[in-house]
């Protein structure tokens, strides 16, 4: 789950007139209005009718003009603004708008909550009414759509009393910047992997090797032929005797993930989600880097918990976010913030730097999750060449992600000579693909061709494998 702390602050504003003549009518008085204009039908006959439709609708202004009297000015309304949880993408997130009304009479307030388009898709109109002196609230739901930093601005507002003969109109400047983290996993769809990672991880304690890694295990009586260097000399002189350090392999590793952030990760794809109790399925278009960033944020959980080391790298002609490996909640927050800032470029990427510069932060071997595309060209790809040069020193955990929509022509049976012409062209990519991925493989990565919908289950999956083998 996303951290309190990551949740977007609370802001209050007192508010201002919407601008010079910020007031009218309503269309309760306007219709009253019109209803004086009946009393014309009859002043054909009756030219003294005519003088009554007058007083009429002098009597409804000058009952507007006291009721708008009657309304506290816009600085005696403060509005605020405060959120329930952070905002992630495929998750609703609850805003709660708050008046505070230091007038005399009871308003009926309509709010309009000025949101971008990457948190709330269409504007929502929310209605409260405000007693004097007491501070009245309304909830209600956003679902996030775009990653990364946006601006939250103004609230309006217009409110009347319960006459209903005047409004008045009232701006609050709740400008803030808010960040839409990735998407996590529930803490139920995370269960499963967390006590898998348990299970390999008791294995692994009690098929520990001695003297192979440099963890400390334990001490132990000086044999001769141990390494002098391996001698505890505080031990040593409180005993009497040489006593020696043993040690064993390490079972903190540190997980290197690599996203690619060129122009191949900008292609949005779809992938289905159930509602409540699966009656309804909806369907969410993000971008592939989106759903990389899920699956980052859902692998960094699992190997903390796992006791590892995480580092990021983000890339694309240049490094958007570098951050060394490390460990704890502190350490997870950093990730999540990196992740969220992370955005696709509209060039492709520079792999061979990005390979160049993870050899020189991590020299000493580790598991490298690398989340790429393979660009469709007749000559080898680069970012095949850097993935070899990793090779020579880390696992390499390699995952190219699919276009479902190219998947389903080159499956589809041709009705026309044009989509027959599609589909081989979508066959001749994917022959390409697979060619590419298995030469890889046969070099010593591991490689995973996947849809985005499926990329996170089955790499936290790999990741767990790599564990349970003690691969790195």
């Amino acid at each position: 789950m996303i951290q309190p702390s990551l949740q977007p602050p609370s802001i209050k504003a007192a508010c201002t007139p919407r601008r010079r003549w910020a007031f009218g009518l309503t269309g309760r008085a306007v219709g009253l209005l019109i209803v004086g204009f009946v009393l014309l039908v009859p002043g054909f006959w009756y030219g003294e009718l005519s003088y009554a439709m007058l007083a009429w609708d002098a009597l409804v202004l000058l009952a507007a003009f006291l009721d708008g009297r009657r309304l506290p000015r816009a600085d005696q309304l403060t509005i605020g603004r405060s959120w329930t949880n952070a905002p992630s993408l495929d998750s609703e997130t609850e805003v709660e708008l708050t008046v505070e009304n230091h007038g005399r009479t009871i308003i009926h307030c309509r709010l309009d909550d000025d949101l971008p388009p990457a948190l709330a898709a269409e504007p929502d109109t929310q209605r409260v009414t405000a007693f004097p002196n007491a501070p009245a609230a309304i909830r209600y739901k956003i679902e996030p759509q775009e990653r990364g930093d946006c601006d939250a601005q103004s609230v309006y507002v217009a409110y009347r009393s319960p006459l209903g003969l005047a409004e008045r109109w009232a701006v609050a400047p709740l400008n803030l910047r808010v960040r839409v983290y990735p998407a996590l996993r529930t803490g139920e769809e995370q269960k499963l992997f967390l006590a898998r990672s348990r299970q390999i991880d008791l294995q692994l304690r009690q098929a520990r090797q001695r003297g192979l890694g440099r963890d400390f295990e334990s001490l132990r009586e000086y044999r001769e032929g141990d390494d002098l260097r391996d001698i505890c000399w505080t031990a040593t002189a409180r005993r009497g005797n040489p006593i020696t350090r043993q040690y064993q392999t390490e079972r903190s590793q540190p997980v290197w993930i690599v996203l690619d952030c060129g122009r191949l990760m900008r292609s949005r794809v779809g992938a289905a989600r159930s509602g409540p109790l699966d009656e309804s399925v909806s369907v969410t278009v993000h971008s592939k880097l989106d759903f990389a960033c899920t699956t980052a944020v859902s692998l960094a959980q699992l190997a903390l918990y796992s006791g590892d080391r995480v580092g990021l790298l983000a890339y694309g002609q240049g490094t958007q976010q570098r951050l060394l490996p490390g460990r704890g909640a502190s350490h997870l927050r950093q990730m999540i913030e990196s992740l969220a800032q992370v955005k696709a470029e509209g060039s492709e990427a520079d792999h061979l730097r990005a390979t160049a510069v993870l050899n020189r932060l991590q020299p000493r071997r580790s598991l490298i999750l690398w989340i790429t595309d393979l660009a469709e060209t007749a000559m080898r790809p680069e970012v095949i060449d850097g993935a070899v040069q990793l090779l020579r020193r880390h696992v390499l955990l390699f995952v190219a992600m699919a276009q479902p929509e190219v998947e389903k022509i080159a499956e589809a049976r041709p009705k026309n000579v044009e989509q027959m012409f599609r589909a081989a062209a979508a066959q001749e990519m994917a022959g390409r693909r697979e060619v590419l991925l298995a030469r890889l493989h046969e070099q010593g990565a591991l490689t995973l061709d996947l849809n985005p919908e499926a990329l996170t289950s089955t790499v936290l999956n790999q990741y767990l494998t790599v564990k349970e083998r003690a691969m790195v």
